[in-house]
C-alpha cells in the first residue's frame, strides 16, 4: 500500500486506503467486493451497540476499539458511495464540519452564550431550517428515521410534536394516561383477543416513551440498565443453586425468588455502600 508522504502521519488516510484495497476490482477481498449499502448497513447499527455497550461497561480499552469498527463503518460506506460518484469520506467529514459550524453560533458566530436548555432549543430551530430548505419534510414527523430502535423513535416523534404544543402539559398526566393504558391492556386480555391486546400493549409502551422523555431519562439506556439487572440477580440464582450442586430446572419458583430476593439485597446494600 503507498502513502502519500504528506499523510504518513495521518491514520486516517491509512485507513480509507484501506478500505480502497479491499474494495479494488484487482486484488481485492471477495468479501468486501459483494457487499452494498443495504448489506453493510446492519453491521453498522450492531458496531454502534457495541459502542453503547463498552461504554456501559465502563470498558475504555474496548470503546476505542469499537470506535474504530464504527468508524471504519462509516469509511466503507464513504467508499461504495465515491465509486458510484457520489461523494468521499473527504465530503462526509466536510460535511459534519460545516454542520456543527451552522448549528453552534454562539460558538463559531456571533451569537449569545446560552445555557443548555436555549441552545437545545436553537438546535431543534436550525435543524427546522435545514429540513424547510431540501424541502423534503412535508410533516414535522417526516424525517425521524424509521430504522430507529422503535422506543427511541417514540421518544423522537413525541419531543418533535411537543415542540408545537401537542404534549400533556404535566408528568402526572401521563402517568394517569399510562394507568388508563394498562387497564384497557388488561381489558383484552382478559377478553383473550391477541391482536388487540398487540395493540393495546404497543400504545403502552409509547405512554411509557412519553413518560421517560417528560422525565429527560433515555428509556434506551433505562432498559439496558434493567437488563443487566436481571442478567445480575438470575447468575445469583444459579450461582446459589450450583453451590449446592444443582441447577434452576431442577428448582421452583418459590426457592428462585427466595434467592433473588436475597441478590436484590446485595444490590440495595451496595448502593448505599
Amino acid at each position: 500500500m503507498t502513502k502519500d508522504p504528506a499523510h504518513t502521519a495521518h491514520p486516517i488516510f491509512d485507513l480509507v486506503q484501506i478500505m480502497a484495497r479491499l474494495r479494488a476490482p484487482v486484488g481485492g477481498c471477495a468479501w468486501d467486493l459483494e457487499q452494498s449499502f443495504a448489506t453493510i448497513a446492519p453491521y453498522t447499527v450492531e458496531e454502534a451497540y457495541e459502542v453503547a455497550d463498552a461504554i456501559e461497561r465502563g470498558d475504555l480499552g474496548d470503546l476505542r476499539d469499537e470506535l474504530g469498527d464504527l468508524l471504519f463503518q462509516v469509511i466503507f460506506h464513504a467508499q461504495m458511495a465515491k465509486e458510484q460518484g457520489a461523494f468521499d469520506f473527504a465530503d462526509v467529514a466536510k460535511a459534519i464540519c460545516d454542520k456543527m459550524i451552522r448549528r453552534h453560533p454562539h460558538v463559531f458566530g456571533d451569537a449569545g452564550a446560552r445555557n443548555s436548555a436555549e441552545q437545545t432549543e436553537a438546535w431543534e430551530v436550525i435543524k427546522a431550517g435545514e429540513r424547510a430548505a431540501k424541502g423534503k419534510a412535508q410533516s414535522l414527523l417526516d424525517d425521524i428515521p424509521a430504522g430507529l430502535p422503535a422506543m427511541t423513535r417514540a421518544v423522537k416523534l413525541t419531543r418533535r410534536a411537543a415542540r408545537v404544543g401537542f404534549d400533556w402539559p404535566t408528568t402526572a398526566e401521563v402517568v394517569d394516561k399510562l394507568r388508563e393504558e394498562l387497564a384497557e391492556l388488561e381489558v383484552e386480555i382478559a377478553a383473550g383477543d391477541q391482536a388487540k391486546a398487540r395493540e393495546e400493549l404497543g400504545d403502552l409502551l409509547f405512554v411509557i416513551a412519553n413518560l421517560a422523555r417528560k422525565l429527560d431519562i433515555e428509556p434506551e439506556d433505562a432498559l439496558r440498565s434493567a437488563n443487566a439487572k436481571f442478567i445480575r440477580r438470575f447468575n445469583f440464582i444459579e450461582k446459589s443453586l450450583s453451590d449446592q450442586g444443582r441447577r434452576p430446572e431442577t428448582s421452583n419458583l418459590a426457592e428462585m425468588d427466595d434467592f433473588w430476593n436475597a441478590a436484590k439485597a446485595i444490590d440495595k446494600a451496595a448502593a448505599k455502600a
